[in-house]
């Protein structure tokens, strides 16, 4: 699935060969050893749910090449993570002779991922609904991808990563809605909002 994934995006946006020693160098930084939620399986999770959702897109191969590189650097003390992958994504990009506005754009999706404000534009919803996804994650799942973030700031004391992990959900929580595309919102709205407040009674534990 990955490969095909890499070449379809990779050939629609004409960059140059088919870059495949650019994507296997993002598949090792995905298997980086401080990762554990942000990792081959959060990418693949990612992409399998795009792909029936593609035709939502202006820009679908500017999408799924932005979802190669959202999580691309992933330093868990460091609050650049996205700022570096969109440079990466725009440094490997030009180099690979990518039309300079689509470029642009794929850079605008992965600065979109830092969830700082809300997505602007059809496919920063899309992409950011996307990735988002593991909150409406069926709850076996949903209790993984926690205890996976957990593993990720295990250097954080207890207390601490508690308070600061119930306001990170109270936010996603307090969306209205949590998801701006429509077909995904039917399908996750509910249980994202059950498992958040799920996850919120057990850190108040």
């Amino acid at each position: 699935m990955l490969l095909a994934s890499w070449l379809h995006s990779w050939r629609s946006l004409g960059g140059n060969g088919e870059g495949i020693p650019l994507m296997q160098k993002l598949t090792a930084a995905y298997a980086e050893p401080q990762r554990s939620y942000h990792t081959i399986q959060h990418l693949t999770e990612c992409l399998a749910l795009l792909e029936p959702h593609r035709e939502l897109a202006e820009h679908p191969a500017e999408v799924e090449i932005a979802l190669w590189f959202h999580d691309a650097v992933y330093d868990v003390q460091a609050k650049d993570n996205e700022a570096k992958s969109a440079q990466w994504a725009e440094t490997e990009l030009n180099a690979a002779g990518v039309a300079p506005p689509a470029v642009a754009r794929i850079r605008e999706l992965i600065m979109a991922t830092c969830h700082a404000a809300l997505p602007v534009g059809q496919d920063q919803k899309l992409l950011v609904d996307v990735d988002l996804a593991i909150l409406g994650a069926p709850r076996p799942r949903f209790i993984e991808y926690e205890e996976q973030v957990r593993q990720e700031y295990d250097w954080v004391p207890g207390w601490l990563f508690r308070r600061r992990r119930r306001g990170i959900l109270k936010e996603f929580l307090a969306r209205e809605p949590i998801y701006n595309t429509p077909q995904i919102r039917a399908k996750l709205e509910g249980q994202a909002r059950e498992n958040l407040a799920y996850s919120l009674e057990r850190l108040r534990n």
